[in-house]
């Protein structure tokens, strides 16, 4: 019989995994309602009309690093989805924030960490695109 902390922890993974799964679909449909946007999705002078950021691009999602710094926002690429220390911020953001949240992702962590998480990525991404040629 499994052990009830390995069960809700199992529970956790899936509803993060259904979590990442609405967020994937959300962002390849281009779909975001307007209502309950955190301030940092709106450029200055957006009307209703334009549902995305122009600067949140194609296969990239807004995330706010929010600690006791001022918050900062960041545009990550889809592929930090696949980054073990990205998803568990995501975890974290689903205990802290749960899971019905529109507009950027927000994760509790200090923006510094964030920038730390995002450059190893990127680190990794540039040695994985040279080994191609």
């Amino acid at each position: 019989m499994a052990k009830p902390e390995a069960s809700a922890k199992k529970n956790g993974i899936v509803k993060l995994k259904t979590a990442v799964g609405r967020l994937q679909r959300s962002l390849s449909l281009g779909r975001r309602s307007n209502s309950g946007l955190h301030e940092f999705d709106r450029e200055v002078g957006d009307d209703d009309s334009t549902p995305v950021p122009e600067d949140v691009k194609e296969g990239h999602f807004a995330v706010v690093a929010v600690d006791a710094e001022e918050p900062k926002r960041f545009v990550v690429p889809l592929s930090c989805l696949n980054n073990p220390t990205f998803l568990r911020l995501l975890e974290a953001a689903a205990e802290e924030y749960g899971f019905d949240h529109e507009g950027a992702l927000t994760v509790p962590c200090r923006p510094s960490e964030l920038e730390r998480i995002l450059a190893e990525e990127w680190e990794e991404e540039e040695e994985n695109e040279n080994r191609c040629f």
